[in-house]
């Protein structure tokens, strides 16, 4: 077995995993034709198909690993990163190299492999964001990580590998560049106005309305100024906070709504898309992280949901600037219904 590793480019300022043990991965070799036809592993029943669970909420009196669960979280059969093994790092000259240590779960956010997210009762949704809670709160006790992802991939387009509804999880040992780049302009913002970017960005949106789409009484969801994709969206909480695992059980049912609510009306109007589902949340505290101890003040976790219509091309890949053919003021009026796509 091939170590996991992680290797930086000085010249990008990226972090690249590599990670042979994913080759293994059925569906990398198989036709898609295949691929449909082969045994669910995340339906009900077929729990003997995954590693053993890390969490579930389950109906009374069942047992862990057998039937009888709502929302069940595995460790990915084929991870990017290994949770056992020591975290070292080996320079090699002018390059920078860690070991691949890192958790990498799959939360199978349903016993139904034909259910899409949006095709559960809020509740339903409302648990599989506790689960996301619970796994940030639990994976935090290992000191070696510094930061946690979760997203999920929808369709082709976007990546997925499963139809089964599920999304992932991956814990970090560093921080990549890009959630550091996001923390830094954060702080930056601060300093400069003393006040948090989200807040400015949630009152600015507020106050105009034309990119905004919904919200409760928790939560907003709006079309980014900038939206780097056709029909992008973001939510942002009401209550500032640079943690998820910080909600409450009422925000995870408000943001359970509106993110149905979010994915219903893409579908509506685009015909049931593929998508990224990204959940952005602060670094865990660490004294390796001290220098984002301002986060409380300058950070806010959010989500973004980012339908993908086409593969990023050399514009997007070279430039790291994104070409977009629809306003996000018109994406918003037809995601509320005042326009025909």
């Amino acid at each position: 077995m091939t170590t996991p590793e992680f290797r930086r480019d000085p010249l990008h300022n990226t972090w690249v995993v590599f990670a042979p043990e994913r080759q293994r991965r059925p569906q990398d070799f198989a036709p898609a034709s295949l691929q449909s036809a082969t045994l669910d592993p995340f339906a009900e029943g077929n729990e003997r198909l995954t590693p053993p669970e890390v969490y579930s909420a389950r109906k009374e009196k069942t047992k862990p690993n057998e039937p009888g669960w709502r929302v069940r979280v595995v460790p990915n059969r084929y991870p990017a990163m290994r949770i056992e093994g020591k975290l070292e790092a080996s320079p090699e000259g002018l390059y920078d190299r860690v070991t691949g240590i890192g958790a990498h779960e799959v939360i199978i956010e349903t016993p139904d492999g034909d259910m899409a997210m949006e095709e559960l009762p809020v509740a339903a949704i409302a648990e599989i964001f506790s689960s996301y809670r619970e796994r940030i709160l639990d994976l935090d006790k290992d000191t070696r990580f510094q930061h946690i992802y979760i997203f999920k991939n929808v369709g082709p387009t976007a990546g997925a590998s499963l139809a089964h509804a599920h999304s992932q999880l991956v814990a970090l040992p560093l921080i990549p560049p890009s959630i550091e780049g996001k923390l830094v302009r954060a702080h930056d913002h601060f300093l400069l106005k003393q006040r948090s970017i989200f807040t400015d960005i949630l009152h600015t949106e507020k106050t105009s309305g034309i990119r905004l789409v919904a919200e409760n009484d928790n939560f907003v969801l709006f079309c980014p100024f900038a939206s780097r994709f056709p029909f992008e969206l973001a939510i942002f909480p009401k209550r500032h906070h640079p943690d998820f695992a910080s909600c409450t059980t009422l925000e995870l049912h408000d943001l359970a709504e509106v993110l149905r609510f979010a994915l219903e009306r893409l579908n509506a109007v685009l015909e049931k898309p593929g998508y990224n589902l990204l959940l952005h949340t602060a670094p865990l505290q660490r004294p390796t992280t001290e220098r984002f101890t301002s986060a409380r003040y300058d950070y806010c976790w959010h989500l973004e949901i980012v339908p993908r219509f086409n593969s990023l091309a050399g514009f997007e890949i070279g430039l790291g600037a994104y070409i977009n053919t629809v306003y996000p003021e018109d994406a918003a009026r037809f995601l509320r219904g005042e326009a025909h796509a």
